[in-house]
């Protein structure tokens, strides 16, 4: 089998993973909303089989520097609302046009980003984490960008327990819509091998995000969170909307 990719598209996913995985190392989100959209042009193989494969590789990663940050009692909850969140979001995609989902989870994403700035915070609650988690599942299925619900609601947290317990739930997550691309022949060799040209990119940000986390962590995990909250919505609705 011949590889899929040739040198330029396997450098510029090097590169992209690499940003994508320090900015997700640094506040737990990060790698689909930087990768989706700019891989997306350089080949379409890229999603949404490998890059979830890159994505679940960082998330277990990231559970391990954090792990004793991870409150797994929110697990609970979350885990539960992110398989509702994906059924309910693929069932919808067989009857409502996939871009009209995005933009209206987009522009939910940046009502959220608005209350909180104006200083109303949802508090973590079961119900809370249920529900953003529901919320994530949605925009994870028929986006491939999933993080900011999730992310929205621990922002007053100390950053350990933000990227701990987002990927924490994020391995999850990811394993059930890798198993679900593998039963609708979505998910096999040739999408392992262009997973393996973003594994180093994603080694490399992991790396680098164990600095850019510590600088954060003094004050600006929030600030960080809403700006890339922001920037969440904002390309889920112009890549639907073009």
């Amino acid at each position: 089998m011949d590889f899929p990719l040739d040198l330029f598209s396997s450098i510029m996913a090097f590169g992209i993973a690499t940003i994508g995985a320090t900015l997700q190392g640094s506040i737990g989100f990060g790698l689909g909303l930087i990768g989706v959209p700019l891989l997306v042009l350089i080949d379409p193989v890229f999603i949404p089989g490998p890059i979830l494969l890159a994505a679940l590789m960082l998330t277990l990663l990231i559970s391990y520097r954090e792990h004793n940050a991870i409150h797994l009692l929110d697990l609970k909850w979350a885990i539960p609302g992110r398989i509702a969140g994906a059924i309910l979001g693929a069932a919808l995609l067989t009857i409502v046009p996939q871009d009209s989902l995005s933009v209206l989870f987009g522009a939910m994403v940046l009502l959220a980003v608005a209350i909180s700035i104006v200083g109303i915070d949802l508090p973590i609650t079961p119900g809370n984490i249920f529900g953003a988690a529901t919320f994530s599942g949605f925009m994870g299925t028929t986006s491939s960008i999933g993080g900011a619900p999730m992310a929205l609601v621990y922002q007053r947290e100390k950053g350990p327990r933000l990227r701990g317990t987002l990927s924490g739930i994020f391995v999850f997550g990811t394993i059930i819509s890798l198993i679900s691309l593998v039963f609708i022949g979505r998910f096999g060799l040739k999408e392992i091998q262009v997973a393996l040209v973003m594994f180093p990119g994603v080694i490399l940000g992991f790396f680098l995000s164990s600095r850019t986390a510590k600088i954060l962590d003094r004050g600006f995990i929030r600030p960080a969170v809403l700006v890339a909250s922001s920037i969440s919505g904002i390309i889920v609705i112009i890549r639907n909307i073009i």
